[in-house]
């Protein structure tokens, strides 16, 4: 049974239960450590970063603020390259219409290339509804996927695992599904990739047909751009007869020399690298060259929610690099699964929110899965103003809540709060009883002794302002 996310507690329960896996935080101590340093020095050889930065967030944000006209202008390049281009408008639309380019086919199996937004729609287990194996062949989305596991990083989806885990992982499933582990692996880096590619080679040579996303689609020319480290990619993009490319509508970028900011923020944001080892772009079919037969799906699933949203909006120009969960503080220590979604960290926590809509008590904990602390402002290579997305949006769980019948207990609290501060004798009243209280007490009773088992109570002082005006006849 394939792992799924659906079912999954509000963030509160299962950060709780992340907490405890000392194994689980030492792994992401030692991995988001190395990734920010790595990212740390490469981004340091840009003086002009910041410019850089503002760059791309006015590419992104000039494709979305004219996307339906960018988006028929990709659709009519597209198809005069030869590619056949389908909307979706959920994933229930996009995962039917690649099991029929699949069933047209006769396919009984397809490889993929690492895309977040075929884990969004669920389209390894639509296809595996159907009898059709879906094969990851990035090398720790197949460490996920024989695991029976879910993908906890967007860029290092297997960041919760250690090398010893992986081998284990590898000698114990691969031989289920393919070529097995060789005998006697051990847990090097460099044997485990070589058991991967072993294993996967078949896969590439064997299949018909692939499944792929994009970093970037460019309205002018038709191109579709896929940037990743380790060559599994270009074997996708080149091998089968048939290419699939789901590819989400905020993908899109007007023009091709717009891709040069994104291009060289994603690789200094995402791995640290001056630019990425693959970069494929390829542009509808090319007689004799590459798959003959291309269909490119442009799915919404929520897009054109988020667009709606005049704060949240901004949250689609996000290029996948990971640099916001690599610097938060909260994703350090509970990791990706406690998010509930493909999308984990501070990204996630304004993007499930946008793309779903909330009402839901997973997605409504979302928004306070953050300390607020602003790091993941600073590390964003397109600006996108995390913390202030995620005000808004506790602002409109707030108010989706509004009408309940049995008010939260967090509402009561700041209605009393409301009629306290609603009259001066009733203000004057609570500080002489909260400041004699607290003197006495340095925590808080019943449920608001969460709040003091994690924060230091402050001690009021002896005298309050009101008792000093009044003392010295008004500051005089």
């Amino acid at each position: 049974m394939t792992a799924t996310f659906v079912g999954m507690p509000a963030f509160p329960t299962a950060a709780r239960e992340k907490l405890a896996d000392s194994q689980l935080r030492g792994n992401l101590a030692r991995a988001t450590g190395t990734i920010r340093a790595k990212r740390a020095a490469a981004v340091a050889e840009v003086p002009e970063w910041e410019s850089l930065r503002l760059a791309g967030a006015a590419v992104k944000d000039r494709a979305l603020h004219d996307l339906d006209r960018q988006l028929v202008r990709l659709e009519a390049s597209l198809t005069a390259r030869g590619a056949t281009v389908h909307w979706a408008r959920d994933a229930a639309d996009a995962n039917a219409i690649v099991v029929d380019v699949a069933r047209a086919h006769d396919a009984d199996e397809v490889v993929k290339v690492k895309s977040m937004v075929t884990q969004e729609i669920g389209l390894n287990e639509a296809l595996e509804a159907e009898g059709i194996a879906a094969w990851e062949t990035d090398l720790a989305e197949l460490i996920v996927q024989l695991g029976d596991d879910l993908p906890s990083h967007i860029l290092v989806p297997a960041i919760h695992r250690n090398r010893a885990e992986i081998r284990e992982i590898f000698d114990r499933r691969m031989a289920d599904v393919g070529r097995p582990a060789p005998d006697g692996l051990t847990d090097d880096p460099a044997a485990l990739a070589e058991a991967a590619r072993e294993h996967l080679r078949e896969k590439f040579l064997r299949s018909t047909m692939a499944v792929s996303g994009a970093n970037f689609a460019v309205a002018e020319t038709g191109t579709l751009v896929v940037v990743e480290s380790e060559g599994n990619g270009r074997m996708c993009l080149t091998l089968p007869k048939v290419l699939v490319s789901v590819v989400g509508i905020e993908k899109v970028v007007p023009t091709w020399a717009e891709l040069d900011p994104l291009l060289r923020l994603l690789p200094r944001s995402s791995t640290g690298e001056r630019m990425n080892p693959y970069t494929s772009m390829w542009t509808g079919v090319i007689p004799g060259d590459g798959p003959q037969e291309v269909h490119v799906v442009l799915l919404d699933n929520g897009r054109t929610r988020a667009l709606a949203d005049e704060v949240g909006r901004q949250a689609l120009r996000c290029i996948r690099c990971s640099a916001c969960l690599n610097v938060c503080p909260v994703y350090e220590r509970t990791g990706g699964h406690a998010y509930g979604s493909v999308y984990p960290g501070p990204i996630g926590a304004i993007l499930n929110p946008l793309l779903r809509g909330t009402g839901d008590a997973q997605t409504d904990s979302l928004p306070y899965a953050s300390t607020l602390c602003g790091a993941c402002f600073e590390a964003c290579p397109v600006r996108i103003d995390i913390p202030s997305v995620l005000v808004d949006l506790r602002a409109q769980v707030v108010d989706g809540h509004r009408g309940d019948a049995v008010p939260k207990p967090e509402a009561a609290a700041m209605s009393a709060v409301s009629w306290v501060f609603g009259r001066p004798r009733r203000l004057a009243a609570a500080e002489r009883v909260s400041g004699l209280a607290t003197r006495l007490a340095r925590r808080l009773p019943g449920p608001a002794a969460a709040w003091t088992d994690a924060r230091d109570l402050p001690t009021p002082p002896r005298e309050s302002f009101r008792a000093w005006w009044r003392r010295t006849g008004g500051g005089g």
